[in-house]
């Protein structure tokens, strides 16, 4: 029991961070259409931002927990939102009257690019910082079995939460939400209506980069360590994430994310760590098989 509630602790908090990916790819997804692949790399140049920004502020003895968190969100959400309207603008835009597959090469040749400017740039090694919110609260002791909620994984639950709550309220009651949503459905009628289309889908993959870069912090707080191929990994099991919840629909890909969270922590913890990938997809693989839009999701209509 005690093994099973602390798993259950790890999978919330590893779904948290997938599902905050995840609805990065449905935003984008949602807008035109298409699958930002590299998504997953602006995440991992995120945590290398916040190692970079934990470091420099180290370097000046500021010791504050709080402000030292605050500074590189701050930081690390502007500098990730820079990225991703590049990637909107070099990677998507000159692309969106071509064919379906154009866009899509192009943006793994540009999540290539990131994860070899990160390499070139940062180095191939492991990047490590000290420990930044240690402790935790300890829930119960079952035969010497400590179950422990750490610190940073109420962090990581708070951030999610909020950030949910947020992002909910963004498309569904105000004016820009209204605009991604005219854009979703034709984008032609909401240029005519004087909609400013390329701002709107510019500020989406901005919002989207946003949110991958508070899950980079967060991952970079609790693991205390990045490398440049940590995008890849993240990037495919949040698409998964995604897909499994319904893409474009962000309860959805938190659903999936918290789904897959939970999946790996307990097949790592009861059966086999080496397969934990293995399960994940074969679930996938199922849930498709008999729920083709997700679990969420809802299928397309098309009109005639």
């Amino acid at each position: 029991m005690a093994l099973a509630l602390q798993q259950l602790i790890n999978g919330l908090t590893l779904g948290a961070v997938y599902g905050l990916i995840a609805i990065g790819y449905t935003m984008v997804y949602g807008i035109i259409g298409m699958i930002n692949f590299a998504h997953g790399d602006i995440y991992m140049v995120s945590a290398f931002i916040a190692v970079t920004v934990f470091t420099l502020l180290a370097s000046f003895a500021i010791s504050s927990v709080p402000l030292a968190l605050v500074l590189v969100l701050i930081i690390a959400v502007l500098f990730t939102s820079v990225y991703g309207w590049a990637v909107e603008r070099i990677a998507y835009r000159p692309l969106r009257g071509a064919t379906r597959l154009a866009p899509l090469i192009s943006a793994i040749g540009m999540s290539i690019f990131l994860q070899n400017m990160v390499q070139l740039t940062q180095g191939a090694r492991v990047k490590p910082i000290p420990p930044v919110l240690v402790g935790g609260i300890d829930l119960m002791t079952v035969d010497g079995f400590t179950v422990r909620l750490a610190y940073t994984q109420i962090l990581i639950v708070i951030v999610t939460v909020a950030l949910m709550a947020g992002f909910t309220y963004l498309i569904t009651k105000t004016s820009f939400g209204r605009q991604q949503r005219s854009c979703e459905q034709d984008r032609t009628m909401t240029a005519l209506l004087g909609i400013n289309v390329d701002r709107t889908i510019s500020l989406t993959f901005m919002l989207g980069a946003a949110l991958a870069a508070v899950a980079g912090v967060m991952v970079t707080v609790y693991y205390g360590v990045v490398d440049f191929f940590i995008g890849f990994v993240a990037g495919i099991k949040a698409f998964t994430a995604a897909v499994l919840g319904g893409i474009g629909s962000l309860p959805g890909a938190m659903l999936g994310g918290l789904l897959i969270g939970l999946i790996e922590a307990f097949w790592a913890a009861y059966l086999s760590a080496e397969y934990k990938d293995v399960a994940t997809f074969s679930i996938l693989i199922l849930v498709l098989m008999f729920r083709p839009s997700g679990l969420l999701g809802r299928p397309e209509v098309e009109k005639v």
